[in-house]
């Protein structure tokens, strides 16, 4: 078992990534490390000055709550900076200085590169599911061939779904197996540097934007409203374009609902291809559980983890920051990972994670979205059959009923027809944008 500093440090990190964005969370939470514990006093370290003051500044309740969720009543919290290794007494002064950056190559490596790329997003360690195989294979295909096809290749989808980890993977297969020019950054970051460039008349603005072969934007929708940054995208967007340059873009809703963005930016989003990615499904869960735990080195068994597929059903972001609160839980109480440990994690972290629903509610909610009666979707008319479809898929993927249970649900003799209507729906959330926005929305309608 890890001492107690270091699985404490998992902790706070694995609640940390289930509640903050990917920036937040790799920027401020994933450097740091706890280095005491006395009582009710933590000593956290940070890796530089500046982000040591901006995470006391910005972070400190945050910290504290999860202190307090895990055990402490009253923490203090005090803040530091990781101490860097000495060199050896005696050693040679020349030899310590050859060794030195090795050593910190090694005990520190940078996952943030200065092209904005995060090494951890690979395509290797990406789990592909019906929620977002489309999405994946143009991925692959854009990596191997950039600006040939798919361009913009713009991805949508919820907060937490894996779009970052996505686009970021494009940039780093490309980078690696190309040698293509690649700049990540989110839109909030094109609007703080196009203001700079504006307010101090810096120059470069341009050439840092325009001089890339493959320009990754995530949350694009923060550049809407606002007048001068979405020209000068659009300027940025049109002479990469021309130049048969590879634009990746990301946002929580596709471009037709993005409100106060230009005519113009809303076509050139929509020129390339637009592709949604929607909450996993159950068998995506169970992959992402096992990878994760694999990933930190825990043998989970398949009733745990399928337990806690089927008790956490929102985002893949929350999943794992729940796993790895899971896993630092049971390795401080050297413990096997149990259902009942499961269960006390998600009462304690995540307490709306563990709501279940029935097929009737689907049902409901279902009829609700499209504006007509439950009976409508039960009733032997062969009207109404897509949202009976879609129903029935609803029902399959969330609950796992059996075919001739669903048949029984929806009213229908013959289970062959449930068959055939949730593959129908199946095939057809890869192909058909709209049905595809339509289940997302009712799935999150019933995780509210």
């Amino acid at each position: 078992m890890r001492k107690q500093e270091e699985v404490l440090t998992n902790i706070i990190k694995g609640e940390a990534q289930a509640t903050l964005s990917d920036f937040n969370y790799i920027t401020w939470f994933d450097p740091i490390e706890i280095t005491e514990i006395n009582g009710e006093e933590i000593t956290i370290a940070h890796h530089n000055p500046f982000a040591k003051k901006q995470f006391e500044q910005r972070f400190h309740g945050n910290l504290r709550e999860i202190l307090m969720s895990n055990g402490f009543s009253n923490p203090t919290i005090n803040y530091t900076l990781k101490k860097k290794s000495r060199p050896v007494k005696g050693a040679p002064e020349k030899a310590t200085e050859a060794a030195a950056p090795v050593a910190e190559v090694v005990q520190r490596p940078k996952a943030i590169s200065g092209d904005g790329l995060n090494s951890k997003y690979q395509f290797k360690n990406f789990i592909v599911g019906n929620c977002n195989d489309l999405a994946y294979n143009t991925a692959i295909a854009i990596s191997k061939g950039p600006g040939r096809r798919y361009n913009p290749l713009f991805i949508y989808g919820g907060v937490g779904l894996g779009k970052t980890h996505l686009i970021q993977a494009i940039g780093n297969e490309a980078r690696e197996k190309l040698g293509v020019k690649v700049r990540y950054l989110t839109a909030e970051d094109f609007v703080n540097d196009f203001l700079d460039h504006i307010r101090n008349k810096k120059s470069g603005f341009e050439k840092r934007y325009r001089s890339v072969d493959i320009l990754i934007v995530d949350d694009i929708q923060f550049i809407a409203g606002k007048t001068s940054t979405q020209e000068a995208f659009f300027n940025t967007f049109n002479a990469l374009h021309q130049q048969n340059k590879q634009i990746i873009l990301s946002s929580d809703r596709p471009p037709t609902n993005i409100p106060t963005l230009t005519d113009r930016l809303r076509s050139r989003f929509s020129m390339g291809v637009s592709i949604d990615i929607s909450l996993p499904d159950l068998e995506t869960r169970c992959a992402i559980i096992e990878s994760k735990a694999n990933e930190l080195g825990q043998n989970i068994s398949r009733e745990v983890v399928e337990f806690m597929a089927e008790n956490i059903k929102t985002n893949i972001r929350e999943l794992e920051g729940i796993i790895n609160k899971l896993i630092a839980y049971v390795e401080m109480k050297g413990i096997e990972p149990t259902i009942d440990v499961v269960q006390i994690i998600i009462d304690n972290i995540k307490p709306a994670a563990n709501k279940h629903f029935t097929p009737r509610q689907i049902i409901i909610k279902t009829a609700e979205f499209f504006n007509i009666k439950p009976d409508d979707i039960t009733s032997p008319s062969h009207k109404n059959s897509l949202e009976r479809q879609i129903s029935m898929y609803l029902i399959r993927s969330e609950l796992r009923l059996s075919f001739p249970e669903i048949a029984r649900v929806i009213n229908r003799k013959d289970h062959t027809t449930v068959m055939y209507g949730v593959k129908k729906i199946e095939k057809g959330i890869k192909l058909d944008t709209k049905l595809n926005e339509q289940i997302t929305s009712i799935r999150e309608v019933l995780y509210v």
